[in-house]
């Protein structure tokens, strides 16, 4: 079901990328923060009526940080001529919402050549993370050790669908730490759009150039509290399509100290399922080489993890020195789950250890 509100804008609150936040007054005389997408409903004024969804606020959801707004009636953006748009690729397909985009990898593509027949990118280290939260992390720990390394991001559908959604992203970006975000499956508004992550990292390889791609869902992830039931499972899915590819699947783990849910505190059984069941090719599992008493225990549940793989997961050890440093250099706000790095810093120095793991990989070829 959805939730539908009428209300009024009356400020305009802040703006990132093709993103921007608004104060929208509802017709009961309360106040909510509403998020407009400029590719879908324009650059909204102050005054303009507007149309919300508003289910998952209402639900106090962790996807209902803002009403949405789906139209503003009397703002309507200026029609175009669909058939001399290029592309014809749609994402968030038979949603109100469904938006046609050209992708890197359809026939219309000054790439479509480039990529028809590629089935290859070249053992390029990928990187793959649970959370949207890992992305930065990760970044700094390859520049820790190969600041000049190339770096894109292939976001899958499995948090938020438009990447504008992502203030982590446009930071990235505008700090030149991120070369290119690739948008795949149904998530949509990358630099580059492509079908799934397998064109994706084909893009990433071929047309970006990036020497390590991540690859990660976008903001947000679904969970249910089940061994099966959570977004994150496409991890597996996306360590399988870097082996594949004859990439080098880097499977970074999911650790906190902070979390308080028993499944996720130490090493998630988010990364234990995906990399250990999802997950069917060789990966390298790097851990933080920390003496502190909780890492150590996250060291002997990925020992662990590795062995119930007959050996497909490699357990690597990875020197943590200067990755503190790294992170707090980081141009964009470190969180996840709500923690900052000073709340869970174990699990940014897990996903940090994963990008230097990369760097590595790339220095030793």
């Amino acid at each position: 079901m959805i939730q539908w509100r009428q209300a009024v804008i009356t400020e305009v609150e802040s703006r990132w990328a093709g993103a921007v936040t608004y104060a929208a007054q509802l017709a009961s005389g309360d106040t909510v923060r509403a998020l407009g997408y400029v590719e879908n409903v324009g650059d909204l004024p102050v005054g303009a009526r507007v149309l919300l969804n508003t289910t998952a606020l209402e639900r106090g959801l962790g996807t209902g940080g803002f009403a949405i707004i789906v139209a503003a009636p009397d703002h309507v953006p200026a029609p175009v001529d669909v058939a001399e748009v290029a592309g014809h690729l749609v994402k968030a397909r038979y949603t109100p919402v469904q938006t046609m985009v050209l992708g890197v990898d359809e026939q219309q593509s000054p790439q479509h050549e480039l990529l028809r027949d590629a089935d290859d990118v070249a053992g390029m280290p990928v990187v793959v993370a649970d959370l949207h939260s890992a992305l930065p992390a990760v970044i700094a720990g390859i520049r820790a050790s190969l600041p000049e390394a190339t770096v894109a991001y292939v976001m899958t559908d499995g948090g938020a669908l438009p990447a504008d959604f992502s203030r982590t992203v446009a930071g990235l970006r505008d700090a030149e730490w991120l070369a290119a975000c690739i948008t795949v499956g149904q998530a949509y508004g990358g630099d580059l759009e492509a079908v799934n992550v397998h064109t994706g990292l084909l893009a990433a390889h071929l047309v970006v150039g990036a020497d390590v791609a991540v690859v990660a869902q976008g903001p947000g992830n679904l969970g249910t509290g089940t061994r099966w039931g959570f977004s994150g499972t496409s991890a597996g899915e996306a360590v399988n399509a870097a082996g594949v590819l004859g990439g080098r699947p880097i499977a970074s783990l999911r650790v906190s100290e902070a979390d308080q849910r028993p499944r996720h505190r130490g090493l998630s059984h988010h990364s234990a399922t995906a990399y250990g069941r999802v997950a069917l090719v060789p990966a390298d599992l790097p851990v933080p080489q920390l003496t502190e008493d909780l890492a150590l225990y996250v060291r002997s549940q990925a020992r662990a993890l590795c062995d119930s793989t007959g050996g497909r997961l490699r357990l690597v050890d990875v020197d943590c020195a200067g990755l503190d440093d790294a992170l707090r250099a980081a141009p964009v706000p470190l969180s996840t789950m709500g923690r900052s790095l000073d709340d869970d810093r174990l699990s940014f120095i897990a996903a940090a250890v994963g990008g230097r793991h990369a760097a590595s990989l790339l220095t030793s070829r």
